[in-house]
């Protein structure tokens, strides 16, 4: 990377990586402590094979991981495939147990999913940016996005399938489709959600809606860890129980404390203003995203950055939703901050190539008048 490349490069957004996954590890370390630190030390591992990789990408071009994509994408798709066949991890097939490491595609799949959508997108707008409204291309699109999404709901797994679509739409919007297509999609799924729910939805994904709703109404079964949740940062106060000290954290009351409710163990033990500032630094991250989306030098630049603002933009709103009640629990992992190899590996990958996008990037120039 030259000289001038490196000082285009938005280091920030590393930063704020760092930062989250600092605080990350101090609540892994509070909530892993009757466990012997396990999960903690592992994440430790992780964190390093993270930096490494995110490194690796952040070299390599991105142009030349777009022309390869298409290969990526099959080969996760097949993964997808496969994975479907092991055995049931707490009723769902989402993951590669190889010992050591529990290989989870569907969260490495958001990557390559979003480097092949840039390049069947920029391949579509050449020579014609209106291309992308034209039907069917929209179903070529439709298409490539939404194999993968099928996989993911028959893992089960709604949270993963939900992010690929928020991500597509961001990078479709970015792209330049009609809004009479974005009114058309939003009128579909306010006529499609009663729909799912009553005909298509699962019992187990129609429970959690009602829990939703009403936690109260099961207190001690489905309706348990979100009251819990609720608990837990109410007790936090504005500077939390104190690091080791938090009631629900440590004696067993939150459950699972160290990926789908980490942020309850903040909340309880670093308290209201910790919590805020982890809010605060999602935003920032996500508007240096969207601002090298369009500071980008290229089509295929600024709808990777554009697809990687929307992956991180619904996990921030969905896993903090949840654990404070204000949105149905789907086990999305908090990234950089929740317990996962896969997950922690994925989000530096994203952070690789937001790094490698700004590197290459034209600034944008404001001119007085």
């Amino acid at each position: 990377m030259r000289k001038r490349e490196l000082k285009n490069v938005e280091w920030s957004l590393l930063v704020i990586a760092i930062i989250l996954t600092i605080i990350g590890l101090v609540a892994l370390f509070s909530a892993t402590q009757e466990a012997g630190y396990d999960e903690f030390y592992k994440q430790c591992i992780w964190l390093i094979v993270s930096c490494i990789i995110m490194i690796v990408i952040m070299l390599i071009d991105y142009e030349m991981l777009v022309r390869f994509s298409p290969i990526f994408y099959g080969g996760f798709i097949i993964l997808l495939i496969g994975v479907l066949f092991t055995t049931p991890v707490n009723g769902a097939t989402s993951w590669f147990d190889i010992g050591f490491f529990s290989f989870q595609p569907g969260e490495f799949a958001k990557v390559f999913v979003i480097l092949f959508l840039a390049y069947i997108i920029n391949k579509i707008q050449q020579g014609n940016k209106q291309n992308i409204n034209k039907p069917l291309k929209l179903l070529i699109i439709g298409a490539t996005v939404l194999v993968p999404i099928f996989l993911i709901i028959l893992q089960p797994d709604y949270g993963t399938a939900a992010a690929f679509i928020v991500a597509t739409v961001l990078m479709l919007i970015t792209a330049g489709i009609d809004k009479k297509y974005i009114i058309i999609s939003a009128l579909l799924v306010i006529i499609l959600i009663p729909i799912m729910y009553n005909f298509i939805l699962p019992d187990h994904a129609k429970k959690r809606i009602d829990i939703f709703l009403n936690p109260e109404s099961d207190p001690r079964g489905a309706g348990y860890n979100i009251i819990q949740s609720k608990l837990a940062i109410g007790a936090g106060g504005l500077t939390g129980m104190g690091l080791l000290k938090g009631n629900q954290t440590q004696l067993g009351f939150l459950y699972p404390k160290t990926t789908d409710f980490i942020f309850a163990v903040i909340g309880e033990e670093m308290g209201f203003i910790l919590s805020s500032f982890v809010i605060i630094l999602y935003v920032y991250f996500i508007t240096k995203a969207l601002y090298i989306a369009k500071t980008a030098k290229d089509t295929e630049g600024t709808l990777i950055a554009s697809g990687i603002a929307g992956v991180f933009l619904f996990h921030a709103l969905e896993n903090i939703g949840m654990v404070m009640g204000l949105l149905p629990i789907t086990g999305v992992p908090l990234l950089f901050i929740s317990y996962g190899g896969s997950s922690l590996i994925t989000s530096y990958m994203c952070v690789g190539l937001l790094l490698n996008i700004s590197s290459k990037r034209k600034k944008t120039i404001f001119v007085a008048n």
